[in-house]
């Protein structure tokens, strides 16, 4: 990126939340208070990054690395490091500002104000972008249960009750949002703790199949499976983008996304392994269902799908759920500071209602569009996109950590683990900088496209904030 020879310096936190001072209360200037505005503890925080994390593309994830053999559980163990130190970064970032907004407080505190947009704008994206696909794909799996795909309109209205009533659940208040986000963690993980527990059981070597069948060098597979398997891990991020609503922000944010994120590693990796000795490989390559095939060669008959179906609806709707609250707590963040609409930073119950509104309006459009098509061409290449737009409040945050330990604040870096945090957080850099290379050429390029959509944006709402302290300087 081209310098303009001067250093930026930290934006100053707002006047009313100071960097070192407590998360801001649920009850704010911005919103009622009441009963529905309730604080995350530390077990619905870790399900809020768990259930982030596993959506439902795990019930397929076996089939889809199958191809590239036993090689991909290599892949999956490196992934799973860069994630943890990922982790470990929002909780050290978190503890020194427990602000709700995540990796966008963290980028506009370290750079200024547009770094900070460009990690709130591309991440909004993300989450409107990802319900609609989120959606579209559970109506999938809603139709070996209810047949709704026989008509293009019935999946649509299909796909659109699977956004609205998460969204409802926001609207409700956080504490509705957080009851929803533990149950349907704890019922997903029912059907994939018996897949990935009990499997082990009907392990069988001989079905997982050749090691590297493509026969690249080990590196090249490792790096081929784990294409497949980057985006595995996006999530990593939801209980600091939530933190002003987590209870003790600065020390449960950190113990959230680090226990969250290891276990949902745990139950991949479990589940992965226990497919690959269960289903023999040349059946799970050109599997549709690959845990259903688990379900009935441990137990017999054919209700696996049924069940599989069942779970996944269930994680998905979850996944919306948590996506859905994520979708609006940047946007009020960023709103606060006068980066976006001051709309935005309205909450009611704890939750922020406009942004909630406006996410699930989008994701609607987008959705319907996916059907009126006929075609989802455009909608999955917008799907690709939010692959890379994710990353870029990643690779924002991962960069906010190291200006703290390099810039020599001694007030902002702890020096008894200095050399620790140096090496976790260039893991997690590396680990960002792979995900964006991992979302291909294509979906890099459209990518920066929609990020120069957001500086015109960032332009209006720049003029907009220094046309009023003129305007009140100018008031007699």
């Amino acid at each position: 990126m081209h310098s303009t020879g001067t250093v930026p310096q930290p934006a100053p936190a707002p006047a009313d939340i100071p960097a070192e001072t407590p998360p801001t209360p649920v009850e704010d200037p911005h919103g009622d208070t009441g009963r529905h505005a309730r604080r995350f503890g530390l077990p619905v925080a870790t399900a809020l990054v768990m259930g982030n994390i596993i959506g439902g593309g795990i019930f397929l994830l076996p089939a889809s690395i199958a191809p590239y053999g036993t090689v991909s559980l290599i892949a999956f163990g490196v992934l799973t490091v860069g994630a943890i130190a990922l982790a470990l970064v929002f909780g050290r970032l978190a503890a020194r500002d427990p602000r709700t907004g995540g990796p966008y407080v963290y980028a506009r505190e370290a750079f200024g104000d547009f770094a900070g947009f460009l990690a709130a704008w591309s991440y909004w994206i993300t989450t409107w972008v990802s319900n609609a696909a989120l959606a579209v794909a559970a109506v999938g799996y809603l139709d070996v249960l209810i047949p709704v795909n026989d008509h293009r309109w019935s999946a649509c209205l299909a796909a659109l009750a699977l956004q609205w009533l998460p969204a409802l659940a926001n609207f409700a208040g956080t504490r509705y949002v957080g009851a929803v986000q533990l149950v349907s963690t704890v019922l997903k993980f029912v059907p994939l703790l018996l897949v990935a527990v009990g499997g082990l059981f009907f392990f069988d070597p001989d079905r997982l199949g050749p090691f590297n069948p493509g026969g690249h060098s080990a590196i090249g597979a490792v790096s081929a499976a784990a294409a497949l398997l980057l985006f595995s891990y996006l999530g990593v991020e939801s209980a600091a983008v939530s933190a002003g609503e987590v209870e003790n922000a600065r020390r449960n944010v950190g113990r959230a996304t680090v226990i969250g994120t290891a276990g949902a590693a745990l139950v991949y990796l479990l589940g992965t392994l226990s497919v690959f000795g269960t289903v023999p490989h040349d059946r799970l390559v050109t599997s549709t269902a690959p845990f259903s095939d688990a379900v009935n060669t441990m137990f017999g008959g054919a209700w696996g799908g049924t069940a599989v179906a069942l779970a996944a609806l269930v994680s998905m709707t979850g996944c919306l759920n948590g996506w859905t609250l994520l979708s609006a707590q940047t946007p009020y963040a960023a709103a606060r500071d006068g980066l976006f609409p001051s709309a935005f930073a309205r909450r009611r119950r704890g939750v922020p209602t406009v942004g909630v509104g406006v996410t699930v309006v989008l994701a609607s459009l987008l959705t319907v569009y996916n059907y009126v098509s006929g075609s989802g061409k455009v909608f999955e290449v917008l799907v690709l996109v939010t692959t890379f737009t994710a990353t870029v409040p990643y690779l924002l945050a991962a960069a906010a950590q190291i200006f703290h330990l390099v810039s020599g604040r001694a007030e902002a870096v702890d020096r008894a683990r200095l050399v620790r945090d140096c090496v976790i957080t260039a893991v997690a850099a590396g680990f960002s900088l792979w995900l964006m290379a991992g979302a291909g050429y294509a979906a890099v390029y459209q990518g920066v496209l929609f990020l120069f959509a957001g500086v015109i944006v960032y332009a209006v709402m720049a003029a907009r904030r220094q046309r009023k302290p003129a305007a009140a300087t100018e008031t007699p």
